[in-house]
């Protein structure tokens, strides 16, 4: 064991082997009795593409670059595919992200667009796609620009013709829905075809707050006589399905907790969420199996894959290493398969025998691209903040099997807030922690007020609450850790992405507990975020988390990081997609406007080609090696073979 200050320990993994490793495989699916994914290619531009499991077991990418198979609606997207087997083979339809077309696919072939291309605003979306080969068609979300701005949108179910024979004509597009709701999910059929299921929400909520579940007959393929029947302004409706039975099985908040119901009836109450919140469209939780039998993914903070019996409520957990699922999950007869992460392994495809509650890894199989010794292990923690309300939070120390630090130092600490901000940090690998970590740099990411995984409660602590709530939970954490002699109190920093760097932001001008910062494609002016600059669905998101501007117009300009920057003097790496319609540039440029001039040592990198979230390989080493060299001039370290990142003043 060899003793080198924290900081400078030599490190097998790099930026560029975290970035490789970056997201994971998601919107699963069965196409006969083949599972079919989702799965992230950062070395190739970031894009998407759709794997297909053999039944021998081969993973083999369906579509070649450049198909990108993902979703615009909403910004977030939803699930963005859909297959069935029809006449012995394999038929696919699937959102294409460069232009958000359906395409229609059969292996050997080449796709061919199903939907035509609008010039208006932000032109034509779909997500949820589902087939009805009995029909003719796909049924989906249908998300149609009506001008150029950023809220000149509609939403409805629609029939897309699965013969193209919409290509160029746009009323070739059967509307399901009218447009009375602003936003919708994807409809669930019964089994008997006899009924539509799915939920509805409206502006100023978000799908978290209330949400409708609503029912139609299916006539003749058309929706008939759309009615309520669950949620409401204060009820949150995560999720919607049909028993095999026929009775309606979905998953509601009313108690403060997201629990299963089927036609009213609670099936095993239980202070956890089996639910969560709906940021994409096409999240599942639970799935009802033919045998009756419901697969959920459940838990409190962290999240379990298990069998419900809705009967008895008798719920019985997959053995396994897996201590985090994915809101993504299919059924086939009686087979599971669902995505599962853990501290030691990465987000994999797992298969559940419901028979035995045995589950295996049989798809994105995890494998260690360095020696799992170098992984760090995460503390579950419960930190006490204001008022004595607890916090929780992981807390990943420095490790490395070959280093130690001096006896007499104390290290580093980075506090990672999460986006959202109703979102929670999952307890998983990550090698992004792992790249510093294994350098001697400790990191602790805050499930603070508002997080998701805690119940209702928990969430509404940010209600009005939004850069007070978050901003102190995080920082009760960094000086916890501080005053119990784990992090060295000089040496502490904030990092975040998205509300996740508007909480970095808010932290660097309100306090003092941190000796810098890094800021991800963070949202800094609250006016100019809740009059215009980001996207319909979160348009009115401030209603909630700063209250309504016409009643607190000072409040968005008191919380405003943009409104306070002659506050910071605590040097700062800005990190922003020039793509970004989230959170767009704009509020960046003005946050450094006004810190031209004050001598704060920072640096700004825009990336070309990125939105809300980086997805290339290439932005995402330049992204972390900068971070870590911005740590590395503020606290004194040396870690070798980083490129030095230049800060200005």
């Amino acid at each position: 064991m060899q003793t080198s200050a924290y900081g400078s320990w030599p490190s097998p993994i790099d930026a560029a082997l975290a970035a490789a490793h970056d997201g994971h495989p998601e919107w699963l699916g069965f196409v006969g009795d083949e599972v079919w994914w989702t799965e992230p290619r950062p070395t190739e531009g970031g894009r998407r593409t759709l794997v297909r499991r053999r039944p021998d077991g081969r993973e083999e990418s369906v579509l070649p670059a450049p198909w990108n198979v993902r979703s615009r609606v909403i910004e977030y997207g939803g699930h963005p595919w859909a297959g069935e087997v029809v006449g012995g083979e394999p038929l696919v339809v699937f959102v294409h992200f460069a232009d958000q077309r359906l395409y229609r696919y059969e292996p050997g072939g080449e796709p061919r667009p199903l939907t035509p291309v609008s010039p208006v605003g932000g032109g034509l979306r779909w997500a949820e796609p589902q087939l009805r080969p009995e029909l003719g068609e796909v049924w989906c979300v249908l998300e149609e620009f009506t001008g150029d701005g950023p809220t000149d949108v509609r939403r409805v179910l629609a029939a897309v013709p699965l013969d193209g024979s919409a290509v160029q004509d746009r009323d070739a597009v059967r509307e399901l829905t009218d447009d009375r709701h602003r936003f919708v999910t994807g409809p669930r059929i019964s089994p008997d075809g006899s009924r539509a299921a799915w939920l509805a929400w409206d502006h100023p909520r978000m799908p978290w707050d209330g949400t409708e579940l609503i029912v139609a007959e299916v006539l003749g393929g058309t929706l008939q006589e759309p009615r309520t029947v669950a949620g409401g302004p204060e009820e949150s409706i995560a999720q919607a399905d049909w028993a095999p039975d026929g009775r309606l099985l979905y998953a509601s908040d009313r108690t403060g907790w997201w629990n299963l119901y089927r036609d009213g009836e609670q099936l095993c109450p239980r202070e956890e969420e089996f639910g969560g919140a709906l940021w994409k469209l096409g999240h599942r939780w639970f799935a009802p199996l033919d045998s009756g039998l419901i697969a959920v993914v459940h838990g409190t903070g962290s999240t379990a894959l298990g069998i419900l019996d809705p009967e008895t409520g008798e719920l019985v957990d997959a053995a396994g290493p897996w201590t985090e699922f994915a809101p993504t999950l299919a059924v086939h007869g009686e087979r599971v398969v669902a995505v599962g992460a853990s501290p030691r392994t990465a987000y994999e495809v797992v298969e559940l025998d419901t028979c035995t509650g045995r589950a295996r890894v049989i798809g994105a199989a995890h494998d260690d691209p360095v020696d799992p010794v170098h992984y760090p292990e995460p503390l579950i923690r419960v930190f006490s903040g204001p008022d004595g309300r607890d916090i929780h939070a992981h807390v990943y120390q420095p490790h490395h099997p070959g280093y130690q630090a001096p006896g007499d130092e104390l290290p580093p600490y980075v506090v990672w807030a999460h986006g959202g901000p109703t979102g929670h940090a999952p307890l998983v690998l990550d090698l992004s922690i792992a790249y510093f970590t294994s350098r001697g740099i400790g990191v602790a990411e805050v499930n603070y007020g508002g997080s998701t995984g805690y119940g209702r409660e928990y969430r509404n602590r940010l209600r009005e609450q939004w850069g007070v709530v978050d901003v102190e939970d995080c920082a009760a954490v960094a000086l916890a850790l501080a005053d119990e002699g784990t992090a060295d109190r000089d040496r502490l920093a904030v990092r975040g992405g998205s509300a996740g760097g508007w909480t970095a932001a808010a932290s660097l001008t309100t306090t003092d507990v941190y000796a810098c910062g890094t800021i991800v494609y963070p949202i800094l002016d609250l006016a100019g975020w809740g009059t215009g600059e980001t996207h319909d669905f979160e348009s009115q998101y401030l209603e909630s988390l700063v209250g309504p501007l016409a009643e607190v117009p000072g409040r968005y300009a008191q919380r405003s990081p943009v409104e306070h920057a002659d506050r910071v003097t605590a040097p700062f790496l800005l990190l922003q997609g020039l793509d970004d319609v989230i959170c767009p540039p704009a509020q960046c440029e003005r946050f450094l406007d006004r810190i031209a001039g004050r001598q704060v040592p920072h640096a700004y990198l825009a990336f070309e080609g990125e939105g809300h979230g980086f997805r290339r390989a290439d932005t995402m080493i330049r992204a972390l090696e900068a971070e870590l060299s911005l740590y590395a001039q503020v606290f004194g370290l040396n870690p070798p073979g980083v490129p030095t990142l230049e800060l200005t003043r």
